[in-house]
């Protein structure tokens, strides 16, 4: 590279980058939504919701700024303008971090420190940045204003600077005081001002760069701002085959309220999309389902219209294409709810429905004729299987099974786990996801909601027991767990298998696995206990809303009926609609219930059909 700058050639550097990807896929699906999407080259600098998007740390999937650590500065920064991002953007590196540069310019701009500038003739220069050398473009500035160095004399002492050439340094030190001299600028004082630049310009970063990377973050933020839907379906596309990733923007659009749909061979595309302005999950994010077999499913949805049954599928689709491992799968993650059966019902007719659908297939294509289709039809089902067979009556896998295919099939839970019981409060409560922990520093204490799923005992050789536990979250994510003897004698009995854990630990070193470009995520766990212990506790009231429309009896016999199946000491209150008011009522202890997750799922069900929604 010397000798193509001796040259006087430029150099270029192209980076390809995955963002730009996300911002023109959210740009389509905007216009897929029937919305006009925004023009991105004439967005205004001064838009609110942008700016508190990035005040908040609310910067999942926006460039440059999804780490932690970023968070944790911009909200103590609180940017309101362009200016504070590319700054930000620029100081987060490895030398202003360990300088306290970072919290200077933070703690300057909200006017916690006095805003000083070496010489009165730099305020022009360093008042973007609160006197604070933060760009390599300043240092050349500082020695045009004061030393009247050519703008070319000025790189050649960034670029000495850069690369500490004591010879040179001490060279161009000499033409700064010398120049500093005839703008009546003192020696000394112009030994000091070189002493800061040369401090700076160690860590000073080049401001077109960095401008150049914050208009990037500008553009996501703004679009993740007023298109939140469109914006996470596109991001999660350019993701969909890192799970560590999905699992950490699922985590976002729970936060922010954004309703996630399970894959369903009825609407969905291979990429994640947007229906009802909800984001329906990806075809081909589904495991052993590909992006050729999503692509026939489409092909053939877009010709026929919508699956009726699963024989009606295996009928229209080349089974060439998709195998039975690929139904399976489809089936296991819910995305052939649609037909109108069990998830067991399907599975077991599988088979039949897959030689029977060939044979259609391929009498229609050889366009045979047997006897059989010269008889009158007899009437067959035109739903769930498509078949009249013992398996289309199955009921349904009990809810943990069910659960643990969708997990087999999408590598997390989705539409349910042992701790969305408890979400309203979890999010409240604003806790550390697993998959969060992966870009924090080790030592870092975290507090997080969690079950173990499973527990290794092993004796020390003091002969006390402690563990090695693999906790799981809500959102799928995993971790590794030390729990050393102290803390395990007393949490022993709580490390039970999908007991819901409120866990406070310090991240450990992460592990690489191999082959799979994700980490192992390493705790050490300080404390351990129940979740019931801070999320309404035993002797809490459960609570539970009914609608009571005027002229509209509510009966509630079904309610009972719930309540009945999990008793224990929780006193319930109704807390009643009413046309001109709300009334609470408290239920005698005959209803006194045990606070759990298939509790809490029951009464969700009955809360959306007793408020009709």
């Amino acid at each position: 590279m010397k000798r193509v700058e001796k040259a006087g050639l430029v150099k270029f550097d192209f980076l390809g980058l995955k963002t730009m990807t996300v911002i023109d896929d959210a740009l389509q699906i905007i216009r897929e939504m029937g919305e006009t999407p925004p023009d991105l080259d004439t967005l205004p600098f001064t838009d609110e919701a942008t700016y508190e998007l990035f005040a908040r740390g609310d910067t999942d999937g926006i460039f440059q700024v999804e780490s932690q650590g970023m968070r944790k500065y911009l909200r103590m920064l609180k940017p309101n303008c362009f200016e504070d991002i590319i700054a930000m953007l620029a100081l987060y590196r490895p030398g202003p971090l360990g300088s306290g540069m970072v919290e200077l310019f933070i703690r300057r701009k909200h006017g916690e420190d006095v805003v000083e500038y070496p010489h009165p003739r730099l305020e022009e220069t360093l008042k973007p940045t609160y006197g604070v050398i933060v760009y390599q473009e300043q240092v050349m500035k500082i020695a045009q204003v004061l030393a009247s160095f050519s703008l070319g004399a000025g790189d050649l002492l960034r670029r000495a600077m850069g690369k500490k050439n004591a010879e040179e340094m001490a060279k161009q030190r000499s033409f700064f005081v010398e120049g500093c001299a005839k703008n009546d600028i003192e020696a000394k004082k112009a030994n000091e001002i070189f002493d800061l630049m040369e401090k700076f310009a160690e860590y000073g970063f080049n401001k077109s760069h960095s401008a150049a990377y914050a208009l990037i973050s500008y553009h996501t933020a703004y679009l993740k701002a007023h298109y939140p839907v469109a914006f996470m379906a596109a991001l999660m596309t350019s993701d969909m085959e890192n799970q560590d990733k999905l699992l950490q923007y699922i985590a976002a659009c729970r936060d922010n309220d954004l309703e996630l749909l399970p894959p369903d061979v009825n609407a969905g595309y291979p990429h994640f999309s947007v229906k009802d302005n909800k984001i329906l999950y990806g075809l081909a994010a589904v495991k052993n389902v590909g992006r050729d077999a999503v692509a026939e499913i489409v092909a053939a949805r877009e010709e026929g219209g919508p699956f009726t049954s699963l024989l009606d599928f295996t009928s229209r689709v080349n089974m060439r294409k998709i195998t039975k491992r690929v139904i399976e799968y489809l089936i296991k993650c819910g995305a052939c709810d649609k037909f109108g059966c069990t998830r067991a019902a399907l599975l077991a007719g599988l088979d039949q429905a897959a030689a029977l659908g060939q044979k259609r297939a391929a009498d229609k294509n050889d366009g045979r004729l047997s006897l059989m289709t010269l008889m009158p039809e007899q009437p067959k089902p035109t739903v769930g299987l498509g078949l009249s067979c013992a398996e289309a009556a199955l009921p349904e896998w009990h809810h943990e099974e069910m659960m643990a295919f969708e997990k087999e099939a999408l590598g997390f839970y989705l539409t349910s786990h042992p701790l969305l019981a408890f979400e309203r409060d979890l999010r409240a409560m604003r806790l550390t996801t697993l998959a969060q922990c992966a870009g924090m520093e080790p030592g870092v204490e975290v507090k997080i909601a969690c079950i173990c799923v499973s527990t290794k005992e092993i004796i020390t050789k003091k002969g006390q027991k402690m563990a090695f536990c693999k906790l799981e979250d809500h959102l799928g994510g995993e971790a590794e767990a030390v729990v050393f003897s102290d803390v395990y004698a007393l949490s022993r009995e709580q490390l039970d298998a999908d007991t819901p854990l409120f866990v406070t630990a310090k991240i450990g070193n992460s592990d690489p696995v191999e082959g799979e470009g994700k980490k192992i995520i390493k705790l050490q766990a300080v404390r351990v206990d129940p979740l019931s212990k801070f999320i309404g506790g035993s002797d809490e009231p459960v609570e539970i809303l009914v609608a009571c429309p005027e002229g509209n009896p509510v009966t509630l016999d079904p309610l009972a009926r719930i309540l009945k199946k999990y008793p224990g000491q929780c006193t319930v209150h109704l807390v009643l609609n009413l046309p001109r008011a709300v009334c609470r009522l408290r239920l005698g202890h005959e209803y006194g219930v045990k606070r759990c997750p298939e509790l809490r799922r029951e009464l969700d069900a009955f809360e959306q059909g007793a408020m009709g929604r």
